[in-house]
C-alpha cells in the first residue's frame, strides 16, 4: 500500500504484463571494503549475505523509465530465490500504530495543494519527468492518495484506498507563522510495519529510489520525501541541512512517526547524519549513501550557486550524467540518463541554490564520534563526487560504522546498481533492527498522566536523548574574531582567506586580526543590512576611493551574496555618474574578468 504527498489521487501502476522487468546495469555485485571487526558487511553471495542474484524490479515504477537490460544482467529472478525476511522488530522498531498517514496536515479550505500531478510510470510537469500518456484524473481510483506538503488534505486508509476528507485546523507552528514546516512525501509498504525514511540527492526526486521500493517495502513502511522545489514540491527554500532535518521531523511528527530507520543519498545522507547528531533518540539505524562529512569545498558549492543564478539549471542538468553515472552505464541507458537530466531541469533554481549554500556550510568532521547508531556507509566504487575516500572518513569517525563499496557504480548507485544497493540496505537494516533492544518511544497523542511500568526495563544500549541547545546570544567581544572569520570565509571564499592568511607574518598578522574582528565580526555581521546591500555599498565605495585592488574579491563576493551580473553592471553605471568615467571604466574591466570566470559553466 502506498500513498503520495501530491495534490491528486494517483493509481498504482499495474504489474508488468510480461512479468518482472529486469534491472538495468552491470551484473550484480557489491563487494564491501575490508573492515576490521565482526560487523564488516559481506558481499552478496558471501556466507551470511543475501542469495544472488537479486530479483529484478517488476514493472516500471512511477517516474522511472523502463530500461534496456545491460549485457550480463540476469533476465529474470531465479525461481528458488527466497527474499530474506528480517527478524521481528523489537523495542524502538516495534510496528507503528496503523493508519499513520491519516494524520491531517494544514490545508486551506477549497485550495488545492501545490504538488504535481503524476502520470502512471512517470512524473509530470512541474515534476522532473513528463511521460507520455494521459494525466491521472483527480477522482481516479487507486490505493495511492494525495498529500500536499506543506499543506495537504488528510487521507483515509481503510480498505486499501485513501480518500481526501475535510481539511482540519492548521497545526503547530505552521498555523502560527505560516512558514513552511513540512516536506512533500509519500508512503509505500504495510501500514503496521516499522518506518524507514529514505532521502534523495540534490537535483533528484524520491523516484531515484523507485527500484529499491518493491523489496524494501515488503518489510518496512517506506517514507520518501522530496527536497523543497524538487519534484514539484513547494519552492520554500531551506537555508541549511539542519533546517531540512527540522522540516522532516515536523512532517513525521504530524504523522505520528517517532522512531525510524534512515537512509539518504548525498544531501539526503547529510540530513540523516544531522538528525543522528541532534536527535539521536529518533534515529534507530542509519545508512549514508554517497555521502560525506563535508561535501567538497564551500567555494565550489557557492560558485555552483552563482552559475545557476546566472545561467539557470541547464549547465547543471547537462553535466549531471557525468557526475552521477559511469560512462558505460550512461552509454547503455540513454532513457535513464535523460530522465535524470529532466529531474534537474525542472527543479526550482532558488531551492537548488539554497541547497548548494546548505552544503557549503555543512561540516560535521569533528562530530562524527557522537553518531551513536549502527551506520552503513555505502559508496559507488567509481563515484567522483563523494567517493571512497569520503566514505572511509565517515567509517573512521563513526564508532559503529561499516563500509560497503559497490563496483560499477558512480554517485547515484541506487539507480545504477539497484540490486546491490537493495541487498546491502536490506542486510543492514535487518541486522540493526534485530540487535537494537532500546525502549520504544510510544506514539500516544492523548496521554493524560504518565504511566510507570511495574517492572523497570533496562535496555542493553540506551541512546541518550538530544541535549537542548541554549538560546543563541549576540557575539561577545571575545568571539568577534571567530564570527568574523566565519563571515569573511562565507563572503570572500576559503581560497581568498587562506591566501591572505598564508602571506601574513609577524608584521601583518595584527592588521589581519583587526580586519577580521571589526570589519567582518562586527560590521558585516550586523543585522541592519543584508549581504546583498552591503556588497552594493562596498563596490561603490571601492570605485569611489579608487581602491581597485580589492574590487575583484568583492565582485566575486557580490555574486555569492546574490547579485547578478546585470545588477553589478547597474551599480558600476551608477558610480560612473557620481565617481567619474575613468574610475568606472577601470572598475568595469576588473568586474568583467571576474564575472566571466565565476559564471562560465563547466565544459
Amino acid at each position: 500500500m502506498s500513498e503520495v504527498s501530491e495534490t491528486t489521487p494517483q493509481p498504482v501502476q499495474a504489474p508488468h504484463p510480461g512479468g518482472p522487468a529486469p534491472h538495468p546495469g552491470a551484473p550484480h555485485q557489491a563487494v564491501p571494503a575490508p573492515h576490521q571487526g565482526p560487523d564488516a558487511v559481506p558481499a552478496p553471495g558471501a556466507p551470511g549475505s543475501f542469495p544472488a542474484p537479486y530479483p529484478p524490479f517488476g514493472g516500471g515504477a512511477p517516474g522511472f523509465p523502463e530500461a534496456a537490460v545491460a549485457p550480463g544482467f540476469p533476465e529474470a529472478a531465479q525461481p528458488g530465490r527466497t527474499p530474506l525476511a528480517p527478524p521481528a522488530p523489537q523495542g524502538p522498531f516495534a510496528p507503528q500504530p496503523p493508519h499513520i498517514a491519516s494524520v491531517p496536515q494544514t490545508a486551506e479550505a477549497g485550495q488545492p495543494g501545490p504538488g504535481p500531478q503524476t502520470a502512471p510510470g512517470s512524473q509530470a510537469a512541474p515534476g522532473p519527468l513528463a511521460a507520455p500518456g494521459p494525466q491521472t484524473a483527480p477522482d481516479a481510483p487507486g490505493p495511492q492518495a494525495a498529500h500536499a506538503a506543506p499543506a495537504p488534505a488528510p487521507q483515509g486508509t481503510q480498505g486499501g484506498t485513501q480518500g481526501a476528507s475535510a481539511p482540519s485546523a492548521p497545526q503547530g507552528a505552521q498555523a502560527a507563522t505560516g512558514l513552511p514546516r513540512t516536506l512533500q512525501y509519500r508512503f509505500d509498504g504495510p501500514e503496521d510495519a516499522p518506518v524507514l525514511v529514505i532521502g534523495p540527492s540534490l537535483g533528484t526526486t524520491w523516484h531515484m529510489w523507485d527500484r529499491q521500493i518493491p523489496e524494501l517495502s515488503q518489510h518496512w513502511r517506506i517514507f520518501r520525501y522530496d527536497l523543497p522545489g524538487h519534484g514539484g514540491a513547494p519552492a520554500h527554500a531551506a537555508a541549511s541541512v539542519a533546517e531540512l532535518g527540522d522540516r522532516l521531523l515536523a512532517t513525521l511528527d504530524g504523522l505520528g512517526v517517532q522512531r525510524f530507520g534512515y537512509a539518504g543519498c548525498s544531501i539526503g545522507g547529510a540530513v540523516g547524519a544531522d538528525l543522528a547528531l541532534r536527535h539521536p533518540h529518533r534515529v534507530a539505524s542509519l545508512a549514508l549513501v554517497a555521502s560525506s562529512p563535508r561535501f567538497g569545498t564551500a567555494d565550489e558549492f557557492r560558485q555552483r550557486g552563482v552559475i545557476v543564478r546566472t545561467n539557470g539549471l541547464e549547465p547543471m542538468a547537462r553535466t549531471a550524467p557525468e557526475r552521477w553515472f559511469t560512462p558505460g552505464f550512461a552509454a547503455a541507458q540513454p532513457a535513464i540518463v535523460e530522465w535524470a537530466v529532466q529531474m534537474v531541469r525542472t527543479t526550482d533554481p532558488g531551492c537548488y541554490i539554497a541547497a548548494c549554500e546548505a552544503l557549503a556550510a555543512f561540516d560535521i568532521r569533528g562530530a562524527l564520534g557522537r553518531i551513536g547508531v549502527p551506520t552503513l556507509v555505502l559508496v559507488g566504487a567509481e563515484d567522483q563526487v563523494t567517493g571512497p575516500a569520503e566514505a572511509r572518513t565517515l567509517v573512521a569517525g563513526i564508532p559503529d560504522a561499516r563500509l560497503a563499496l559497490v563496483p560499477g557504480a558512480s554517485h547515484l548507485a541506487p539507480v545504477e546498481q539497484p540490486a546491490a544497493v537493495s541487498d546491502l540496505l536490506l542486510m543492514h537494516f535487518s541486522t540493526a533492527w534485530q540487535q537494537d533492544t532500546s525502549a520504544a518511544i510510544p506514539v500516544l497523542p492523548h496521554i493524560t498522566a504518565p504511566a510507570a511500568p511495574s517492572t523497570p526495563f533496562v535496555p542493553v544500549a540506551e541512546i541518550a536523548p538530544a541535549v537542548s541547545a541554549p538560546d543563541a546570544v549576540a557575539p561577545t567581544p571575545d568571539d568577534r574574531y571567530e564570527q568574523g572569520t566565519k563571515v569573511r570565509r562565507e563572503v570572500l571564499g576559503d581560497a581568498h582567506v587562506d591566501a591572505v592568511n598564508d602571506t601574513a607574518d609577524a608584521f601583518t598578522e595584527d592588521f589581519q586580526e583587526l580586519v577580521t574582528r571589526y570589519a567582518w565580526g562586527e560590521v558585516w555581521s550586523r543585522d541592519g543590512l543584508d549581504r546583498r546591500t552591503r556588497s552594493v555599498i562596498t563596490l561603490t565605495a571601492l570605485v569611489t576611493s579608487g581602491h581597485l585592488e580589492g574590487l575583484a574579491a568583492h565582485t566575486r563576493a557580490a555574486l555569492r551574496n546574490g547579485l547578478t551580473p546585470a545588477e553589478i553592471k547597474e551599480v558600476l553605471l551608477q558610480t560612473a555618474v557620481y565617481c567619474g568615467i575613468p574610475a568606472a571604466g577601470a572598475a568595469f574591466a576588473v568586474a568583467q574578468k571576474v564575472i566571466q570566470e565565476e559564471t562560465t559553466p563547466p565544459a
